[in-house]
C-alpha cells in the first residue's frame, strides 16, 4: 500500500420510490438532518429538507493516494448505498466530489 491520503467526500443523490414507511421515518427525523447537522464524518452524515426530494451525505474516507480521488469517490458511494439500503431508502445513481485533504493548499492572509 502507497500513502494513505484524507478525502472529504460530498456524495449527492435523489430520493426516489419511496415507501410510505421510509416518508414518514425520515420527516420524523428531517430536523436532525438540516444544514445544521452537516459535517464530515467517517460514518457519514445525511442531509435533507421536508420536500424529500435531493440529500447530501458528506463522509471522510482514507485511501491509497496512488489509487485517485476516483476510488475515495467509490469507496464513499458504497458506504452511503449500504447505509440507505438498510434504512430501506430508495435513490437515483449517486454522484460525488471528492477533495483530498492531503494535497489542498491553504491560502492565507499576509500581515
Amino acid at each position: 500500500m502507497g500513502t494513505p491520503h484524507t478525502y472529504r467526500v460530498i456524495v449527492r443523490g435523489t430520493f426516489d420510490g419511496l415507501s410510505p414507511e421510509s416518508r414518514e421515518r425520515l420527516l420524523a427525523e428531517v430536523e436532525e438532518h438540516g444544514l445544521a447537522a452537516m459535517r464530515f464524518t467517517e460514518e457519514g452524515s445525511l442531509t435533507y429538507d421536508r420536500a424529500l426530494k435531493h440529500f447530501s451525505y458528506r463522509l471522510v474516507v482514507t485511501s491509497d493516494a496512488e489509487d485517485g480521488d476516483e476510488m475515495a469517490g467509490a469507496l464513499a458511494e458504497e458506504r452511503v448505498e449500504a447505509a440507505l439500503a438498510a434504512l430501506g431508502h430508495r435513490h437515483t445513481p449517486l454522484k460525488s466530489t471528492v477533495t483530498d485533504l492531503d494535497t489542498m493548499k491553504i491560502n492565507r492572509k499576509g500581515r
